[in-house]
């Protein structure tokens, strides 16, 4: 089977775009939000709820890119382990933790207090679970094209010395 270089390309890139959202926004956008002059909690909430809404769109969608890419790319069986594992997870905050806090996100906008809740730490402790493992992934999907690459080089220059 051979694999495809453009095919790598685009897989590596998904999840590498795929893991640049997750610093631009999990890490970086969401947490320094609060510090702007005039962001009260409800209007924090508010902007998170949509731009946590858009960014799982667009996680789902770069992992269908990953998940194609995979499965026209003869994927190894450790690489369809690696995209299961993120897969899992991003299901889970889609039906799971993203509901649940956008349930609190609006209590707390309509002025109720929900109590106190791990979820927020749960959501976090993901993110860089799934920011490692997609970084991992995409290393894992470029060597294995390097390595299929190499022996099939390795074979020809075989075969041409088996010829002479």
């Amino acid at each position: 089977m051979k694999r495809s270089h453009t095919l790598t390309f685009v897989t590596a890139a998904a999840l590498f775009v795929w893991a640049g959202m997750i610093v631009g926004i999990s890490f970086i956008e969401a947490p320094i939000k609060f510090t702007a002059p005039g962001i009260t909690l409800p209007l924090g909430l508010g902007i998170g709820r949509l731009v946590f809404g858009v960014m799982n769109k667009v996680e789902i969608a770069l992992c269908s890119v990953a998940i194609l890419g995979l499965l026209f790319n003869h994927a190894t069986k450790k690489e369809w382990t690696l995209v299961s594992c993120f897969t899992v997870i991003l299901l889970l905050q889609t039906f799971w933790l993203l509901p649940a806090l956008d349930v609190r996100a609006l209590a707390i906008i309509n002025g109720n207090n929900p109590g106190s809740s791990n979820l927020h730490f749960m959501y976090v402790a993901l993110e860089f679970l799934k920011f490692g493992g997609l970084l991992y992934t995409a290393g894992v999907v470029h060597k294995s094209t390097i390595l299929e690459k190499h022996q099939e080089r390795l074979r020809l220059h075989q075969l041409q010395e088996l010829v002479s």
